[in-house]
């Protein structure tokens, strides 16, 4: 029996995370902040950033008017090695008290896709650059608010003999509503006035070119940004220009973002999630399991009531030190493998489809998932499943143009259902295939154009069939392989 408060009966790797997760244990309140001059040193920084900002100023309660409450939260930040980082306090708003029309409108703001980090990341080890990151010190206080919205004034910081008074905002605090969406039209109005342009197939991703041809590369996770180019007095006068609008922290190279562990070589560049593994295993009692090679077995199939979820865990113990390795001599084209599952879902016998597209010798794209219909072959099975994947070839070959990275011809799709290939070509097996939903085949418009190409490989190279079903293990592990997949080396 493992005891996480005591530590009793954890392995010696598991008892140093726990230990340093106990020590650092987050307060729930600020009565039990307070008693801690780490945190109160946090607090205060917080209370000075929201000033410098100006983002309140105090005032009387307009009648008929309402004012929404505000809470510290407490974090713990961790660096990839568990290590602590920053104590860090932050003032967040009541946003769920908030009424539509009200006391705000819109709320969406766009937020980069993994796809897009991945394949930013593989450019860059393919093309041997160097790759940077910054965050923006409490972003959504940056945000101009259009609407008037009013706060209570914050536990700990009531102004004396104004106690009745409340805060009126004039730009974000967290938690409210439009605060993502105030931040972004933000950063994305200094982007345009510093002439960057932004991808149309990818809001949060900006590329700025210069008269010699250099280009700059950016891209936003609401209050993380990575930045990359072939120039580096560029990248460094971006830089400089950045922390001079905002507050910003430099992070020098790439090493950790959304949780993915970075290690930039000059062979290319390793992506893992070691930490977050550790995270999962500790989470759900699983840091002692015997570690397994492979995530499912052959012949196994799920259902509602299986343990299928403990078997993965199994294999991610086993495979805690693996990342993805984007080579300096990775292919340079975009190769994409499609296959499906044909009635594999015991429940509603729905197919999967499932994808992979490598770029630099390892993944960047990939899916698994039930398909939307119930089909009648595995021809029309395996038809959906490539115009699923075709759809992203569009979508990443768009990007990669705005990249400087455009694909010459067309992009290779590799599967292994010849009835399929001809499908995509010419409406052949007209009886077969006459139920398939039109929409399906603009596949072949797109076959036809160029854009994409099907072509046939043998089922044992299949690549995406760790998408869709149980293989053999010796199977698994040489597909696992062509994914780039590989043991991360150990960092000095």
């Amino acid at each position: 029996m493992r005891d996480y408060v005591s530590g009793e009966g954890l392995s010696e790797e598991e008892n140093e995370l726990n230990i340093a997760l106990v020590a650092f244990a987050d307060p729930l309140s600020y009565e039990e902040a307070v008693k801690s001059s780490k945190w109160r040193q946090a607090i205060d920084a917080e209370i000075r950033s929201i000033e410098k900002n100006e983002t309140w100023s105090l005032t009387e309660l307009p009648a008929g008017a309402k004012k929404i409450g505000v809470k510290w939260i407490y974090k713990t930040k961790l660096n990839e090695f568990g290590e602590v980082d920053k104590f860090k306090a932050r003032l967040v708003a009541k946003g769920y008290a908030q009424q539509h029309g009200v006391d705000y409108t819109e709320v969406f703001a766009p937020v980069a896709r993994m796809d897009t980090v991945c394949m930013i990341i593989a450019l860059v080890g393919q093309k041997s650059w160097l790759i940077y990151q910054l965050d923006v010190k409490s972003a959504f206080l940056h945000g101009e608010l259009s609407e008037d919205v009013f706060v209570k004034q914050p536990r700990g910081y009531e102004q004396k003999e104004s106690e009745h008074k409340v805060y009126k905002l004039h730009k974000a605090l967290y938690g409210l509503k439009q605060a993502p969406r105030a931040w972004f039209i933000l950063i994305e109005a200094h982007f345009t006035h510093e002439e960057f342009q932004r991808c149309i197939s990818e809001q949060t991703l900006f590329v700025k070119q210069s008269t010699r041809g250099k280009i700059l590369i950016v891209s936003i996770y609401v209050d993380d940004l990575i930045f990359t180019g072939d120039d580096e007095q560029m990248m460094l006068e971006f830089k400089e220009s950045m922390m001079k609008v905002f507050d910003m922290t430099d992070l020098g190279k790439m090493r950790f973002f959304l949780g993915i562990e970075v290690l930039q070589k000059d062979d290319g560049i390793y992506v893992c999630q070691r930490k977050y593994a550790q995270e999962v295993l500790r989470r759900f009692g699983m840091g002692e399991s015997n570690a397994v090679m492979n995530p499912i077995v052959p012949g196994f199939k799920i259902g509602k009531n299986g343990e299928a979820a403990k078997r993965a865990l199994r294999y991610l113990k086993g495979t805690i030190d693996y990342g993805i390795f984007y080579k300096k001599s990775g292919n340079k084209e975009l190769v994409a493998f499609t296959d499906s599952d044909y009635a594999g879902d015991l429940e509603d016998r729905k197919s999967t489809s499932g994808y992979v597209f490598i770029l630099s010798g390892g993944a960047v794209s990939w899916s698994s998932k039930k398909q939307p219909i119930v089909t009648l072959s595995t021809t029309e099975a395996e038809f959906v499943a490539a115009a699923d994947c075709a759809c992203q070839a569009v979508w990443m070959r768009r990007i990669l143009e705005k990249l400087s990275h455009a694909q010459d011809g067309c992009t290779t799709v590799m599967c292994d259902n010849s009835s399929t290939i001809k499908l995509s070509k010419n409406p052949v097996m007209h009886g077969r295939s006459k139920h398939i939903d039109v929409w399906f085949h603009f596949l072949r418009d797109l076959t036809r154009d160029g854009v994409v190409e099907l072509v046939h490989c043998g089922s044992q190279d299949q690549v995406a069939d760790l998408m869709t079903k149980p293989l053999k293990l010796e199977a698994f592990l040489k597909l696992r392989d062509q994914l780039g997949v590989c043991m991360m080396p150990k960092v000095n």
